[in-house]
This record gives structure tokens, sequence and C-alpha cells, in this order.
């Protein structure tokens, strides 16, 4: 007698569906020592019921006119709890691989960002990947997992755009570097990198169109500026000079 699933909650409400022989006119459904409920007779070799909380392995029976049928095990699964995400931002058209991290996820079947759902990669009872969808809009959204356990929330991933740069000023300065540069585009406030010519620069956010960065030592010559965040990268291509000191 397989019944499916078998695993289902320990707060019980797992719909599960019974096959066999001889189970017309069912009358009690029970897990270990509890009955359940909704139990609806499909046919005379299927009966659905919902499980009752439990927990641990329990035996799942049953009863007919006939008698009781011999137990079949049924597992209750915990929820799970979410702990940290390994990425906790990217671009808006998603595609990227991200871990969830935490307890109980060996069973997980679906991790939701923002109610648009994927199914995750389990690598362990502490670690799934998914790849992240699509999202509707730049900003944040709720991530929850779902597990035979039930469903944990409480995470939160941020869908950001790639930065756009439109000016920076000024254009040159000295090849000793230290020289402050605004940076004015769009979605600059997810920046994490800033360089000149390769060479990383110290930066402030300031708001969304708007970041300061200060210039590394280069060589004297145009260099690339790249501004850089989750969601990819803008390249002005020799936008800023450096500019060799007086030699006497």
């Amino acid at each position: 007698m397989p019944i499916s699933p078998n695993q289902g909650s320990t707060g019980g409400g797992t719909l599960v569906t019974i096959t066999g022989t001889n189970l017309a006119n069912t009358s009690a459904v029970t897990f270990g020592n509890k009955p359940a409920t909704n139990i609806t007779q499909v046919s005379p070799t299927e009966v659905t019921a919902v499980s009752p909380s439990g927990t641990g392995s329990v035996g799942v029976t049953v009863t007919t006119p006939g008698g009781t049928s011999n137990p079949v095990p049924f597992f209750y699964v915990g929820a799970p709890f979410k702990s940290s995400l390994g990425t906790t931002s990217g671009p808006l058209a998603g595609g990227n691989t991200i871990t969830v991290n935490g307890t109980g996820l060996s069973t997980a079947t679906s991790v939701s960002f923002g109610g648009v759902t994927a199914t995750p990669t389990v690598n362990s009872d502490s670690s799934v990947s998914v790849v992240v969808p699509a999202g509707a809009a730049a900003g944040p959204v709720p991530v929850s997992v779902t597990t035979a356990g039930g469903t944990n929330n409480g995470l939160s991933y941020t869908y950001v755009e790639a930065p756009t740069v439109t000016a920076l000023s000024p254009t040159s300065g000295p090849a000793s570097g230290g020289t402050a540069v605004t940076v004015t585009g769009t979605n600059l406030d997810t920046t994490d990198s800033v360089t000149f010519g390769g060479t990383p620069a110290p930066f402030a956010v300031i708001n969304a169109s708007t970041l300061s960065a200060v210039t590394p030592p280069g060589t004297a010559g145009a260099v690339d500026v790249v501004v850089t965040n989750p969601a990819g990268s803008d390249t002005v291509t020799a936008g800023y000079t450096y500019v060799a000191g007086p030699g006497i």
C-alpha cells in the first residue's frame, strides 16, 4: 500500500494519496495514533487524506469494513530555517545562481523571489542552489523556501540594474592621483567598484545618480573609467586623462 508523498510538515496539512486494494468504504485513516482529516474515497484502490500534526516516523493505516491495513511509514519533516543568502543582490534580468543556506533544506522544492518561483538544486540539508528568475522591477523582494516541512520566509534579495555613466568632472588631473572626481549617471547607488585604468579607486556613493571617487596614481595619458555593480558595468573609454607633473 504505497502513499504519496511519504513525508510532510510536522504541523500537518499534507494531502496524501494512498493506493492499494480493497479500499472501498474507507472509514478511517490514521497517522500513528492520530486520525487524518478530509478523507476522500477516490476509487476502490485510492484514498486521499490530510495528515495531522506529528513528529518523526509514523505508520499510516486505512480502516474499512474488512479491517485495518498494515502500516506504511510516513516521515514528518520540520519547517526549513534560512540563515543567509550567498549573494543578496543581482541583475534585474536574473539568470545568476545563488545559494540559500540554513537547515532542513534537503526536501526543498521551490524558492520564491517576490512571488516568482524557481526550482532549486539541493546541495545538502544546509544548502541549496537556485537560478534567480527575472524580476519585475529594481528593488528588494522577499525570499521564501518551500520544503516538505513547510515554507520559511524572512530573507531579502535586491534586484539591481546596470550602471550608466553620463559625465565625469573633472576629466583630468595629476598622475600622482588624489583628485576627487564626481561621477554622474544612473543606478550608481549599488556601485561596488570604480577603476581608473584598471586600478581600483576609493569611492563614496552620494545617491543613485552621483558618486565621488578619488583617483589612484597613474601613468600620463588617457585611461578608461569603469563603474561596476552586481548587475554589470559601464565603461567610459579614455574618460580620464592623467597629466604628468612638471620637471626641471
